[in-house]
This record gives C-alpha cells, sequence and structure tokens, in this order.
C-alpha cells in the first residue's frame, strides 16, 4: 500500500449463509484486522436481497470483493482464502 495513512474502501458481494461467503467474510475479517488496522470501510451486499447492486458492479459470481480505492480499482473472486494473493491484489505488503 502507497501510504500507510490510506483508508482502504470495499465492497463484498456475498449470497448470505453460503459456506464460501461466510468464508470471505471471515477471511476478509482476519485481513483488514492484521493489515488495515481500522484504516478501511466495509460494505457487505447480500446479492439475494439487493441483486441489482450486483449487476450494476457487474458481480456475477459471489463471493466477490472489489476494492474501490485508492485505486486502481481491484475486483477478487472466491472466498479469500489464498491469503498471500489476497494481500498482492491489494497491494498490501506482508509484515
Amino acid at each position: 500500500m502507497k501510504s500507510s495513512n490510506e483508508v482502504m474502501s470495499f465492497k463484498l458481494y456475498i449470497a448470505n449463509g453460503t459456506p464460501n461467503s461466510i468464508l470471505a467474510l471471515h477471511n476478509l475479517k482476519d485481513i483488514v484486522a492484521q493489515y488495515l488496522d481500522g484504516r478501511h470501510s466495509l460494505v457487505v451486499i447480500d446479492v439475494l436481497k439487493e441483486p441489482s447492486k450486483a449487476l450494476d458492479d457487474g458481480v456475477l459470481v459471489t463471493p466477490t470483493l472489489i476494492k474501490l480505492s485508492p485505486p486502481p480499482k481491484v475486483s477478487i473472486i472466491g472466498n479469500l482464502s489464498d491469503k498471500e494473493k489476497v494481500l498482492q491484489a491489494l497491494d498490501l505488503e506482508v509484515q
């Protein structure tokens, strides 16, 4: 991450109650707790309740994490279990 003071903004699209969605939320919470120390905002969107939001963002598969800021915008599909790949995609340095 370029600046340690930047706040990362995320949207996590889930299908509430599905195992991969539950795991993605858990994995993301672990990552932000360890690497972002409160410097993030997260909106969780259940595509079963708000399908139009998913369509607006071009989300066809859940779970999908979208990093909105800082640029560039990044989308990660899956349960976020491969921590190294997630950190690399989010431009976070391993501590």
